[in-house]
């Protein structure tokens, strides 16, 4: 069990023997926005020793703020402890890669050796099919992970590639590295499976839950695959949306500008 608690940034304490270095521009935008809501707090041992969170301590000092809201555990934690909550912590940061995601959810399964993706998933809170997909370059040949490194590929790529054999993978590779689409990706590690006809794609899909709620999906070519990575998406913006509050008006303001600067860049 943790406590979220608010504390002066006078009771925090940084670990003397790691030494970071932040850029001052971005530590000010970071207090700016502090000052209005503390989006995640400080992660911190009982005896105020910082396990994640120092950027937003040094923010937090330049805007003049007395206090951060920080999550201190109940007992203090072992190395292994302290560095599983550093890993979950920066899985919800946006700008890691994904090879950089694949590489710390393995990590943490290599430090909980009785968990499986149903239990990644809940330490994260993120979905079981979302996990699946993160953890997908284990299944690739070492061609592969070194283009997802490279960012030549991405982790939706690596979810199509890993489902073949590896005998198989660098046909699909090569066919992605010469600018084939996740689309054309899919049907052709599909066809590579078994020989099968391509799914049917459609325009306009409409699905009825268990719960009545009706969802009504449009676009070009939709297929099972690309209906996945949409309801992936969207489930990442919703929870987003309720940490910040948002009503559905907002959200569908926010998603709408970010898929037009999407279609312009």
């Amino acid at each position: 069990m943790v406590n979220v608690v608010k504390k002066p940034l006078s009771w925090l304490k940084v670990n003397p023997q790691v030494r970071k270095t932040f850029d001052e521009e971005s530590l000010r935008r970071l207090g700016a926005s502090l000052k209005v809501r503390q989006l995640q707090p400080v992660l911190a041992q009982p005896d105020g020793m910082i396990i994640a969170g120092e950027r937003r301590l040094r923010a937090a000092q330049l805007a003049g703020l007395e206090t951060l809201e920080v999550k201190i555990a109940d007992r203090q934690l072992s190395d292994s402890e302290t560095k599983l909550w550093q890993l979950t912590e920066n899985m919800q940061r946006e700008d890691l890669t994904g090879y950089e995601r694949w590489l710390a959810c393995t990590e943490i399964l290599t430090m909980n050796a009785d968990w499986g993706g149903k239990e990644l998933a809940e330490e994260l809170d993120l979905d079981p099919s979302s996990i699946t997909r993160l953890l997908s370059p284990s299944k690739c040949v070492g061609e592969v992970q070194d283009a997802l490194k490279a960012g030549k590929i991405g982790i939706s790529d690596c979810y199509a590639i890993s489902k073949l054999k590896p005998a198989d993978q660098l046909g699909l590779l090569a066919l992605k590295l010469s600018g084939a689409s996740r689309d054309a990706l899919e049907e052709a590690g599909r066809k590579a499976r078994n020989g099968a006809k391509p799914a049917e794609k459609v325009s306009r899909a409409q699905l009825v839950l268990t719960s009545g709620i009706k969802i009504v999906v449009s676009g070009a070519a939709i297929g099972i695959d690309s209906l996945l990575d949409a309801f992936a998406d969207a489930a990442k913006e919703l929870r987003k949306a309720r940490e910040q509050n948002l009503s559905i008006k907002t959200l569908q303001d926010v998603m709408s500008s970010k898929a037009k600067r999407g279609a312009a860049s």
